[in-house]
């Protein structure tokens, strides 16, 4: 349902791409496109003059492919039709810019948070998909499989989660085709994101024959 709140918009997220890490609020219809007019300009030559047009309305937030010549992808299916986008929706343009929708733009002040929100070095905000490493927000944001895998982890902290487990939750349909080795690849980058902040601290720690666990003691734990 369309946000009525004044104060909330849903907004997108660019992950990989030359904007990653930029936000957009949709507080209007959204033109995406190589065109310099277009309200979000992708500079790359893959991507049509006016090639998408995101727009909100009273049944939600809308995607449309305008004929562009190298498609817009939702959830890795070329769009054929208008969509309605949900929350945590992936969107690619000419699969050379990634984006992530989220319904909300709820972005609570971290000393407005619950005490124990504030209690560990890694903390979550799950419905804004913001993540904090003492007290610092990893910013650019991490990608949509990168949050998910250390969600799962958060969720379970100090638990082992089989690996098998870990790729279901991550790739969910696409789980059959997902070797052990993108799952490694996927951890690695995923420690090496939290280790730009953090380089002292293994969080995300493999467990040799069962799966991963997640590391995360309170902020007086050195």
């Amino acid at each position: 349902m369309f946000n009525t709140n004044q104060d909330e918009f849903p907004l997108i997220i660019a992950q990989s791409g030359p904007l990653e890490g930029q936000r957009w609020k949709i507080k209007s219809e959204l033109i995406l496109g190589r065109d310099p007019d277009c309200e979000i300009v992708i500079p790359l030559r893959q991507v049509s003059r006016r090639h998408t047009r995101i727009a909100p309305g009273e049944a939600g937030t809308t995607i449309e492919d305008l004929g562009s010549k190298n498609g817009t992808y939702l959830n890795g299916r070329r769009l054929q039709d208008t969509a309605i986008l949900e929350e945590g929706d992936e969107i690619q343009i000419s699969l050379a810019q990634d984006f992530i929708y989220l319904s909300s733009d709820a972005t609570m002040p971290l000393d407005e948070l619950p005490l124990e929100f504030h209690r560990h070095r890694l903390r979550m905000d799950p419905g804004a998909r913001r993540v904090w490493i003492l007290n610092q927000e990893i910013d650019p944001p991490l990608s949509a499989s990168q949050f998910n895998l250390l969600l799962l982890l958060y969720e379970q902290s100090g638990e082992v989660v089989p690996r098998l487990e870990i790729i279901e939750s991550v790739w969910g349909n696409s789980a059959g085709g997902v070797s052990e080795q993108a799952l490694d690849a996927l951890v690695r980058r995923l420690r090496d994101r939290l280790a730009e902040i953090d380089p002292h601290w293994e969080y995300i720690v493999t467990v040799r024959g069962h799966g991963l666990r997640l590391d995360n003691p309170p902020m007086t734990q050195s």
